[in-house]
């Protein structure tokens, strides 16, 4: 294989950013329209839907915002290059970049949505400092050590617990809670979805699960690093081998274990490890394989729409949640808890290829996203002169 062109390189992280956006968005879109449920396979009525839900349990879930960690850790280091190449200081820049993003991610869990990724991005991003100057070489190997570790570790708890005689538990939906839920995203007042909003996120966001969600968020920023310092996705044909490697081995292993809740037992256990370990080598697997794929003229091409939704990442993530909840809250349309599964993931891609032709006539008239605007104003207290079409900054 030959090496891509700059301006392919650059349009091949985009696909990979649009491609996560969709994927993350087909895993939120049901806890936009109706409750979080523990056990979705018993909530959601009819074998259809439940066949969906199994589709995209196995094929997105847990493996699209490991992506989106993935390219927040490549992109980190592009920024540190062109920081140093212009004499700024990226830990500096860097820090007001997080900053600005945890306001963005603040205003979006506790006013718009409260299944938000921005503020746990945030705050690692100020942990990647201590890593950025690392090797490429050391940093991929201390996101795989980490996410080992974290895995193994909580897999022994299980294993004492089970071996002490512990039955390891089943997911079961709480019914009163879901539908005290319903009832308040479907008739609350704007003040009571807030604070109902507030509640959801401090379920998985307070300090015992912080932990979790850093230990299975991080590992995919240093990953992301150390693929950008190796110029594994810059200079694909160079690595084609390793990258064969890992697409075969991360989706043997990956899917593997996705598949174990269907095939072994539905438990807390199975479903940890299909989450934190299953979910990022799926993920991996992606990234290598899109690699190998977009050295592909033709499927550069096919691929390319990806593209336009991927340079507006941040502004699109946004305005799925702005949207969604307007169609499903009280204060909008109303009409949570109205849709199935399979009518929820419809509207996924319906609205998702109506983000594909706004971002590509956005796109004609300016070089950047709304969000992503002021996100580089607060950057550098002024819009510097903008980049070539479709350049990453």
């Amino acid at each position: 294989m030959s090496g891509i062109r700059e301006q392919d390189r650059i349009m091949s992280i985009d696909i990979l950013r649009g491609f996560s956006i969709l994927g993350i968005f087909l895993v939120n879109m049901p806890y936009f329209h109706s409750p979080s449920v523990e056990d979705p396979l018993s909530w959601w009525p009819g074998k259809w839907n439940r066949i969906l839900y199994a589709v995209i349990d196995i094929l997105a879930q847990a493996s699209f915002y490991p992506l989106f960690a993935f390219l927040f850790g490549f992109g980190a280091v592009i920024i540190s290059e062109r920081t140093s190449q212009k004499g700024l200081s990226f830990p500096s820049v860097f820090s007001r970049r997080l900053i600005i993003l945890l306001f963005i991610g603040g205003v979006h869990a506790f006013l718009i949505w409260h299944g938000d990724i921005l503020i746990n991005y945030a705050l690692f991003g100020f942990v990647f400092l201590l890593f950025y100057k690392k090797s490429g070489r050391k940093l991929m190997n201390a996101g795989a050590v980490m996410t080992l570790l974290f895995t193994g570790a909580i897999s022994l708890l299980y294993l004492a617990g089970s071996a002490a005689g512990e039955e390891v538990g089943a997911p079961q939906n709480n019914i009163p809670l879901l539908q005290h839920s319903m009832q308040i995203y479907q008739h609350g007042t704007f003040s009571e979805i807030t604070s109902e909003r507030f509640n959801e996120w401090y379920k998985v966001n307070n300090p015992m699960y912080a932990i979790i969600l850093f230990l299975s968020i991080f590992p995919l920023f240093l990953i992301g690093a150390g693929f950008a310092k190796l110029k594994y996705l810059s200079e694909p044909g160079k690595h084609e081998k390793s990258l064969k490697r890992i697409f075969m081995a991360a989706f043997a292993f990956g899917f593997t274990i996705k598949l174990l809740p269907y095939f072994a037992d539905y438990n807390y256990f199975y479903l940890f490890l299909q989450d934190n370990l299953g979910g990022p080598l799926v993920s991996i697997g992606y990234i290598a394989g899109l690699a190998l794929l977009l050295e592909k003229k033709k499927a550069k091409y096919l691929l390319r729409p990806f593209s336009f939704v991927g340079r507006l990442s941040l502004s699109n993530y946004l305005f799925q949640s702005i949207l969604c909840t307007f169609l499903f809250y009280s204060y909008g349309l109303g009409l949570y808890g109205s849709l199935s599964f399979i009518g929820g993931t419809l509207l996924a891609l319906a609205i998702f290829i109506i983000q594909v032709f706004l971002s590509f006539l956005w796109l004609r008239h300016f070089r950047m996203g709304p969000v992503e605007y002021v996100w580089r104003i607060g950057t550098y207290g002024t819009l510097m002169r903008k980049n070539k079409a479709g350049e990453h900054g």
